[in-house]
């Protein structure tokens, strides 16, 4: 009898022959997918060829060869594979695809990236140098355009009633930080070069007694000293008391008072303290601060013109000239009224107030004004420290003069003899050109 050599009977062993039979059992399963694996890698080689022969032959030759072509493919079994596999070298070359897709697209964001940082730095770079430019061009212009080293500047000598050129001095500004000591000291010196300059410096109000004073006083507010003047001789020659003053008929003196303005609020005022006068003090002006105070109109600035002209006690009228000088000389900061008097009437001795206030007020309309002082004509330009706010051509600024200090009329007209004498000339009265 012939025995095979791939039968399952073979020669036995130790054991009755079971474990040659698994053996040969196990070695025909594992042929098996290798023939089925050759034969697919054959197919996969003859495929284009066939399907050349395929396209060259007939058409009856061309239907039988795609008869015959399901027949041979279908050993392959594509449903037994493992899914999401695709045969042959598909899946190697999609992997090698995405990794090449995947470097691109690194590269890409890289150089995006660089790009991008370049760009930052390039827009930084020109905005630091277009905030730079400014300042250095600002810096470069100063330099460039600096002026020239300043002259120092120099005040004329002490001024006299015609203001003539003289000497100069140099001009040194008080240092910010003034001291006490170096303040009262400066104040008291302007006052006493003031003193030089306005020595018949008076009330600029025309009065005989203290009634016409305090009443000249009151009607002076929001107007000019000139247009009191000018008024007044009409109003005391028909009503020279305060009794015939409290007794008159008031569209009389609203008609009398018109120049001045406010007139109607003014006539209550001037009627209403000749009242006060007649009825509490006698017909008399009283010489008391706390009993002018109590008069209609009457203020403390009014109540000291009349106590320092009338009765010749001390006292410091604080008038808008006065305030505002006292600020520009810094002798104090204040703008309240009452603190300003306090203020100066502390750098000064008593009896020197009502003096103190004429020189300041005469300085501030003739020389030293609000918008334009004339600051090349000043007497006190080494001791003010605002010298140069206003015209520093000593030509120029005598053109700024007023009064006396420029030739023209004062504003009484009536002045002291002093005040002719001194090349001062009276004002005109009411209508007089």
């Amino acid at each position: 009898m012939v025995v095979r050599g791939d039968s399952a009977v073979g020669e036995q062993g130790s054991d009755g022959g079971r474990e040659t039979a698994k053996a040969t059992k196990k070695a025909s399963v594992e042929k098996k997918p290798t023939a089925r694996a050759s034969r697919a890698a054959s197919e996969e080689k003859s495929a284009p060829a066939k399907k050349a022969a395929a396209g060259k032959a007939a058409a009856p030759a061309g239907g039988a060869a795609a008869k015959k072509a399901p027949d041979k493919k279908a050993p392959e079994k594509p449903d037994k594979k493992p899914p999401g596999k695709a045969p042959g070298n598909k899946a190697p070359a999609k992997k090698a695809t995405a990794r090449k897709t995947a470097v691109k697209k690194t590269i890409a964001r890289k150089t995006t990236a660089k790009t991008t940082a370049k760009a930052t730095a390039k827009a930084t770079a020109k905005a630091t140098a277009a905030a730079s430019a400014p300042a250095v061009d600002r810096a470069a212009a100063l330099v460039k355009k600096a002026p020239p080293a300043k002259k120092p500047l120099v005040a004329p000598k002490k001024a006299t009633a015609a203001v003539k050129a003289a000497a100069v001095k140099t001009v040194v500004n008080p240092a910010q930080d003034e001291s006490r000591t170096a303040l009262v000291r400066r104040a008291r010196r302007i006052n006493r070069e003031l003193a030089e300059v306005f020595p018949y410096a008076h009330p600029e109000l025309d009065f005989d007694n203290p009634f016409q004073l305090v009443v000249a006083t009151v009607l002076s507010a929001q107007t000019t000293d000139l247009r009191v003047n000018q008024t007044t001789p009409a109003l005391f020659a028909k009503y020279p008391t305060p009794e015939d003053l409290a007794a008159a008929n008031p569209e009389e003196v609203e008609e009398i008072l018109r120049p001045c303005g406010f007139f109607r609020a003014k006539t209550r005022s001037v009627m209403g303290l000749s009242r006060v006068l007649v009825q509490e003090f006698g017909g008399e002006v009283p010489g008391r601060l706390e009993d002018l105070v109590k008069l209609p109109g009457v203020g403390r600035k009014t109540a000291f013109v009349v106590l320092g002209n009338a009765f010749g006690r001390p006292g410091i009228t604080v008038d808008t000239h006065f305030q505002r000088l006292v600020r520009r000389w810094r002798w104090t900061g204040e703008t309240d009224p009452d603190k300003i008097e306090a203020a100066v009437g502390a750098l000064f001795p008593k009896s020197d107030w009502t003096d103190l206030s004429h020189h300041v007020i005469w300085h501030g309309r003739r020389i030293c004004h609000a918008r334009k002082p004339a600051c090349g004509a000043c007497p006190i330009a080494p001791l003010c420290p605002a010298y140069g706010e206003g015209e520093t051509d000593p030509e120029k600024a005598r053109k700024l003069l007023k009064y006396e200090k420029g030739g023209l009329p004062g504003q009484r007209l009536k002045p002291p003899q002093a005040y002719l004498d001194a090349g001062g000339r009276p004002a005109a009265p009411l209508g007089a050109g």
